[in-house]
C-alpha cells in the first residue's frame, strides 16, 4: 500500500542524509522526497511517498522517531489529506500540433510558461494520477522533457503538524 509520510525535522545538514539513509539501510523504496524549510527556518517538512505494509510503514515511523533531528512523523495516508505534485514538461509544438498541445494543456488546468517556435514549456499541477492522463493525452514523440517533484501533502481540517 502506498503511504505519504510527514516529517518535521530539524534543519541542519545531514538530516536529510540520516532519514534517506534509514530507508535504504532497511531495504525500503522512496518513490519520491521533497523537502524545504517551514515558516519556522530552525525546521524542515519533509515527504516521503513510500510503500509498505501497515506493520512496516509502522517500523519506518518508529525508526524515524528515533532520530535525533526528527522533531514530528505523520502518515498522512491514515485520515483525509490533500496531495499534489508539481510537473514541467516541455513539448514539441509545431504547425497544427500547436493548437492541440495548447487545447490539451487547457482541459488539464496547464499553464504555458515559455513558448519558442517549436516548443511549449508547460506546468501542471495536481495529483500524480491527472499528472500521469496529462502524459498519456499528450502524443509520446512530442515530449521532450519532464521534470516531477514528487508528492506534497498536508492533512485536511483541524489536524496539523506542528511542534
Amino acid at each position: 500500500m502506498r503511504h505519504i509520510i510527514s516529517i518535521l525535522l530539524e534543519n541542519e545538514s545531514g538530516a536529510l542524509s540520516r532519514v534517506a539513509g534509514l530507508f535504504s539501510a532497511r531495504g525500503y523504496n522512496i518513490e519520491s522526497l521533497t523537502v524545504a524549510p517551514t515558516e519556522d527556518a530552525s525546521l524542515s517538512r519533509m515527504t516521503i511517498v513510500t510503500t509498505g505494509s501497515d506493520d512496516v510503514i509502522e517500523q519506518i515511523t518508529k525508526q524515524l522517531n528515533k532520530l535525533i533531528e526528527v522533531v514530528k512523523v505523520v502518515d498522512l495516508s491514515e485520515a483525509a489529506h490533500i496531495e499534489r505534485e508539481l510537473m514541467l514538461i516541455k513539448v514539441r509544438a509545431t504547425g497544427k500540433d500547436r493548437e492541440e498541445t495548447k487545447r490539451v494543456a487547457d482541459i488539464f488546468r496547464g499553464r504555458i510558461l515559455d513558448v519558442t517556435e517549436g516548443t511549449y514549456t508547460i506546468e501542471l499541477t495536481g495529483t500524480g494520477a491527472k499528472l500521469d492522463a496529462f502524459i498519456q493525452a499528450i502524443e509520446t514523440s512530442a515530449i521532450l522533457e519532464t521534470v516531477r517533484t514528487g508528492a506534497s501533502g498536508i492533512s485536511r481540517g483541524e489536524r496539523i503538524l506542528k511542534v
